[in-house]
């Protein structure tokens, strides 16, 4: 009896070989999303990096210049005002006592660390109000009461100086515009137009 031959069978390509046909789509979705997975990993983890070398070794420290906010009459006992820098952080001034000196005034951030609202000076309760979550914060910036309290928070303080019956802010520089300061611009008067370096 004669079985019959049966033709060879081809054999599978040794692993890592091609044997030359194109990847079915399967294996190229694959190949393709294990890529894009590593390259975002990458990406992010390179980000930050970055971020955190930026924090660990600053380019350089803040350079600070006194900037003019308000002439001392202008501002009455109890009252406040709202300054914004020259880098767009918002600054809540309060005047507590009426001597005149920098010690009448307090400059304050009004950005309130728990959630970023907008506080206030209530002069009749001697303290900054943050109207989101009645946050309280005293004279002085710490936090006295509601979740600012409760954690710790405090607002950062600002520099001031009194000079000539003139109220000074000290900022970060980082985003004012040099000019030429020996001579003045026509038309600009720096107790109008919201201040001038010193």
């Amino acid at each position: 009896m004669h079985t019959p031959e049966r033709p060879p069978q081809p054999q599978p390509p040794p692993e890592g070989h091609d044997s030359g046909n194109p990847p079915d789509r399967r294996s190229f979705l694959a190949r393709a999303s294990s890529m894009g997975m590593i390259a975002g990993l990458g990406a992010s983890y390179g980000t930050a990096g970055l971020y955190a070398a930026r924090y660990l070794y600053p380019s350089k420290p803040r350079d600070k210049a006194w900037m003019f906010v308000a002439r001392i009459a202008d501002v009455a006992v109890g009252g406040s005002l709202r300054y914004t820098t020259p880098g767009g952080e918002k600054v809540a001034l309060a005047r507590q006592g009426s001597a005149g000196t920098v010690e009448d005034f307090v400059a304050l951030s009004s950005t309130c660390p728990h959630l970023g609202c907008q506080v206030h000076w209530e002069s009749q309760n001697q303290r900054f109000f943050c109207p989101c979550h009645n946050g309280a914060f005293d004279k002085s910036g710490k936090g006295i009461s509601g979740p600012p309290g409760d954690a710790g928070q405090s607002l950062p303080r600002y520099p001031l100086r009194v000079e000539g019956g003139l109220l000074y802010i000290e900022v970060p520089t980082e985003s004012l515009e040099v000019a030429d300061a020996s001579a003045p611009r026509e038309g600009h008067d720096p107790c109008l137009d919201g201040g001038a370096p010193l």
